[in-house]
């Protein structure tokens, strides 16, 4: 028994272009952008607190590939995804003459919609270019694996590279810069109130490590992880959340709350748990129990990345078990299928840790454990768990990135 068959950025490469083909006889694209998910570490809720975040990429992840079209047709913009998970509207074409507004519908295109707006409004273009995308995704949609995020930063590599020769140098765009606008787009667009750790995750991403990332001034320090003899299994709950159903915009609310209440402009300044106990009677329970995790947080954070960069992996599986216990007791976004995952995890030889990952009420966990041990705990897992849980062998990998078509073709 083994983790789930990855697709490769290859295979989806070819899922694209079989499909741009059928679709328009006749033509090749010209373009194609790949973005991964992430998984991550440790440091969950706390991006939009201004807080430390210890993702990685994962080498999953969502392609567009696609064709700038000649002006007279227009400024249309055509999109189609080929993601069997979405249920709306497959596609749908916008005119960039009118203002680019947030859809009714589909809803998964405001994460396109959304990045186009906001990139065009930056690098203001000479002219804008008519395009059809055609979108491919291997992240499980709803998974807490950041497929959202990776359709946007791929969108955005997608319109660098159709508008590169209308670039002036002081518009070019950092890794940094894409993924505060693609965080942006799904804030204005989406309407999820969400911090940059995906984005900045599928930009900044490098193989053979994780990426401590401090959201205060979106500054970031790669911690190698490239053990061997240790991998990072993410088991999927199959139990879908949904970010845009109002308790996501709730407790993104008690953190503002619970720092305002204490004088501060986010949960990054309270300095101790101490001083959160000191104002707990100005707050109400919930509001305090948020706080509680996200200050908690940022301290089983910031000594993770340092136990991770000493391999003290026995240390690093600890403080992931408690970090589980604070976001199922404290921040309230667990679930028993989740708690159930980490607890099968946690009786298996040779697993350091357990936790959930992503925002929660769903999704999936990610557990440290040896390599030799792998198969033991999907085992375990698989035989334990109620329903039927879905398994990945992850490493970490670079981030998004333009390929090349004719070099593709060639080979």
């Amino acid at each position: 028994m083994s983790a789930e068959k990855l697709t490769t950025v290859e295979e989806l490469q070819a899922k694209l272009l079989d499909a741009y083909r059928k679709e328009f006889s006749n033509d090749e694209p010209t373009i194609c952008a790949f973005a991964p998910g992430r998984v991550n570490l440790i440091g969950e809720h706390s991006d939009y607190n201004d807080c430390f975040v210890f993702p990685m990429a994962i080498p999953i992840g969502t392609m567009i590939i696609g064709k700038g079209l000649d002006e007279t047709e227009g400024e249309k913009c055509y999109f189609r995804t080929l993601s069997e998970d979405i249920k709306e509207a497959k596609s749908f074409e916008i005119d960039q003459k009118e203002k680019i507004t947030p859809l009714e519908s589909p809803k998964w295109g405001n994460y396109v919609v959304g990045v186009l707006a906001l990139f065009l409004e930056r690098i203001k273009p000479n002219k804008k270019r008519p395009f059809r995308a055609l979108i491919a995704t291997s992240v499980p949609i709803g998974g807490g694996l950041s497929s959202s995020a990776s359709i946007e930063v791929a969108m955005g590599i997608f319109l660098e590279l159709l508008y590169k020769d209308q670039y002036a140098n002081d518009l070019q765009l950092s890794k940094v810069e894409m993924a505060l606008l693609c965080c942006k787009a799904e804030q204005d667009f989406a309407n999820v109130p969400c911090g940059v750790m995906d984005q900045y995750t599928s930009c900044m991403g490098k193989a053979g490590h994780a990426i401590l990332v401090d959201c205060h001034d979106n500054t970031s320090k790669l911690i190698k992880f490239d053990d061997k003899d240790t991998c990072i299994l993410v088991t999927n709950s199959n139990v879908k959340h949904e970010l845009s159903s109002g308790t996501f915009a709730e407790n993104v609310q008690h953190c503002q709350d619970a720092a305002k209440l204490l004088g501060h402009k986010t949960l990054r300044d309270v300095s101790t748990m101490e001083e959160l106990e000191e104002g707990r009677n100005k707050m109400p329970a919930a509001t305090y129990r948020r706080a509680h995790h996200v200050i908690s947080e940022r301290i089983r954070t910031e000594a993770g990345a340092k136990f991770l960069e000493n391999g003290d992996y026995d240390e690093f599986g600890r403080i992931m078990y408690e970090s589980h216990e604070s976001l199922r007791k404290y921040f309230e976004v667990s679930c028993e299928e989740l708690d159930q995952l980490v607890e099968l995890a946690r009786g298996v030889d040779g697993v350091y840790g357990s936790r959930m990952t992503g925002a929660g009420n769903g999704g999936c966990t990610v557990t440290l454990v040896k390599k030799d041990s792998l198969k033991k705990c999907i085992e375990t897992i698989k035989k334990g768990y109620k329903g039927k849980p879905s398994f990945y062998e992850f490493e970490p990998c670079d981030g998004a990135r333009p390929i090349d078509l004719k070099k593709s073709n060639n080979n």
